[in-house]
């Protein structure tokens, strides 16, 4: 009787370890999420956010909005330069990232109303000047007791920025710091208003379906990745971002991975993700799949804009 019971016992454990077995494999044969960032299982959110990202690109791609994008001026680089060669010191980089400036100077009064962004090809563009104050005053917005960086003066010229159609010649107001012999330069020209897009953006959907991106961080040199920040929580395993190419965008479509139940700190991170493409950006509309528009260049409230509000 004991052999007995000793002879069936072995022979169910068996068989649970072949149905966990079996269980595995099928697991590991089952659909593969491709992205960029944290990955996810692959649930039926995966078809409708292939789905919202086709309905993006079909709606740019040949459309008004996406020639006017293309004939605007739209930066994707920082419209804030340092001087030549950095900061000669740590204080002087914490002033600069703290927005923390003191003008001992005249800055010029309003002369031009118009200025033009140069492009290596294709006709320039003309565009309203940003006045020397108000360039000022979009870099200026500390006023701590911390470093400090010391404005004497300003002179208008040109720098030299990256946009959605390439480097471009932009109009610059150049201020001169103290202790510096090169001078930081601030674009004078806002970017292009945004056209009417063509879709409207994703109705609310759970963060683990789809979730609107927080900005571009940069555009690689030889255009075959961008940069982008995308959100998460505390309770998550992080951000995820796909990408969906055609001949006239590239669709980004961002969402949460891993997102567990239970209390959770409401604490919001931002983390960078960078996706690398089949082809060069070139002059292809870059879009987020949840807002429907193109994503922006830099933070929603930072010195370099790459869309009007």
């Amino acid at each position: 009787m004991r052999t007995k019971t000793t002879r069936t016992a072995r022979l169910l454990l068996a068989l649970a370890l072949l149905t966990v077995g079996s269980g595995a494999v099928a697991g590991c044969d089952g659909p593969k999420t491709r992205g960029h960032g944290a990955q996810g299982r692959d649930t039926g959110t995966e078809a409708r956010r292939q789905a919202r990202a086709r309905q993006v690109a079909a709606a740019w791609d040949g459309s008004g909005a996406a020639r006017t994008w293309r004939a605007g001026y739209h930066p994707m680089g920082e419209a804030v330069q340092p001087p030549a060669g950095g900061f000669h010191a740590g204080a002087d980089e914490r002033a600069f990232t703290t927005q923390n400036f003191v003008l001992r100077g005249t800055l010029p009064a309003a002369g031009r109303t118009e200025g033009e962004v140069r492009w290596r090809s294709g006709a320039p563009l003309l565009l309203p000047l940003v006045g020397a104050r108000e360039a000022y005053g979009s870099v200026a917005r500390g006023g701590n007791d911390g470093p400090h960086l010391t404005v004497t003066g300003a002179r208008p010229g040109v720098m030299t920025l990256a946009t959605s159609r390439g480097p471009a010649t932009v109009p610059a107001w150049l201020f001169t710091l103290e202790g510096y012999d090169t001078p930081l330069k601030r674009a004078a020209v806002a970017p292009s208003k945004l056209p009417p897009p063509p879709i409207g953006p994703q109705r609310q959907v759970s963060t683990s379906e789809l979730a609107p991106l927080a900005g571009l961080v940069e555009v690689a040199g030889d255009g075959r990745s961008a940069t982008v920040r995308a959100e998460h929580g505390a309770c998550d395993d992080g951000p995820a971002v796909h990408v969906l190419e055609t001949g006239g965008s590239v669709v980004l479509s961002a969402f949460v991975t891993g997102v567990r139940e239970g209390p959770c700190a409401g604490v919001m991170l931002r983390q960078e993700v960078t996706v690398r493409l089949a082809g060069r950006l070139g002059d292809r509309v870059l879009l987020d799949a949840f807002t429907g528009r193109p994503v922006p260049y830099g933070e929603p409230n930072g010195p370099s804009p790459s869309r009007r509000r």
